[in-house]
């Protein structure tokens, strides 16, 4: 059996969840920078970093869980060479807002994410201690 969990303070999803809670796992769907007037957050990969780590943390404590409860995030990027010119302040947001405690993580190259303006996706599995 399993919950789906989807915030409020998110938009509302059409066909996908923002997350599912299968036992103590969560399993957070892939998040953009997008707010909740579904719109991209201007500023770069840094403010899009933020928003969209933002929104996944936003989903897993509406789950129940907390950042040091992530075993696996996957960031999928538009532009590899930006995020990692850009690594130290990212570094500094999720120590801010995960810990210093990092889970496997694997960051992505790709061609284009599903908004045109979206540079950075994060999607994640939890689990709840």
């Amino acid at each position: 059996m399993h919950t789906t969990i989807n915030p409020a303070a998110l938009p509302k999803p059409s066909g996908y969840a923002h997350g599912v809670l299968a036992g103590k796992t969560v399993y957070l769907g892939g998040q953009t920078a997008l707010t909740k007037d579904m719109q991209i957050v201007p500023g770069g990969i840094v403010a899009q970093f933020r928003q969209a780590f933002s929104n996944v943390l936003l989903t897993l404590s509406e789950a129940g869980g907390q950042p040091q409860d992530l075993v696996s995030v996957t960031i999928y990027l538009t532009d590899v060479d930006d995020y990692l010119a850009n690594g130290r302040e990212i570094g500094r947001l999720w120590r801010e807002m995960a810990g210093s405690e990092y889970p496997a993580m694997a960051g992505i190259g790709v061609s284009r994410l599903w908004q045109k303006e979206a540079l950075i996706e994060i999607q994640g599995i939890a689990v709840i201690q």
